[in-house]
């Protein structure tokens, strides 16, 4: 859906630092400050988002993963209910499952006979320089912590 990526290449500081890691800390490093910056977005969604059952804020989740590429984590705000696999809504569970807001596309894109009401969208604008913000700073305070060991 929406995505970003933080490029730390002009931050040569960090950079010295993360190699003076080894490999599972730095990966604890990144996943850390990764997982600091959507937690700001996931809280952004949060309070944009349309609160007629409540069913939809409590599937704004944060995910962090690993990439294929060695060495990158990434981390975002996921809505409970999506197939994985396929992008498309989860057939196999129910709709009056709390863990299933499959609709939640429908009210960010809108349909043919409603319009969209967006809130993932203006969320992550709004707070992108923060989440940023936030992530750059975690990520200092984690090698900070583990080079202090």
């Amino acid at each position: 859906m929406i995505e970003t990526s933080l490029d730390f290449s002009g931050l040569n500081d960090i950079a010295k630092d993360l190699e003076l890691l080894s490999r599972a800390e730095n990966n604890k490093v990144l996943r850390d400050a990764t997982r600091a910056g959507a937690e700001v977005l996931k809280e952004e969604v949060i309070a944009r988002a349309p609160e007629r059952t409540g069913k939809l804020k409590k599937n704004v989740v944060v995910l962090t993963q690993r990439s294929r590429r060695r060495g990158e984590i990434t981390s975002g705000v996921h809505i409970r209910g999506r197939n994985m696999r396929t992008g498309n809504s989860d057939n196999t569970m129910k709709a009056s499952d709390p863990r299933n807001a499959f609709y939640w596309r429908f009210v960010e894109m809108g349909t043919v006979n409603m319009p969209p009401h967006p809130f993932v969208r203006p969320a992550f604008d709004v707070r992108q320089e923060l989440a940023t913000e936030v992530a750059i700073r975690r990520m200092n305070q984690a090698i900070d912590e583990a080079l202090s060991k």
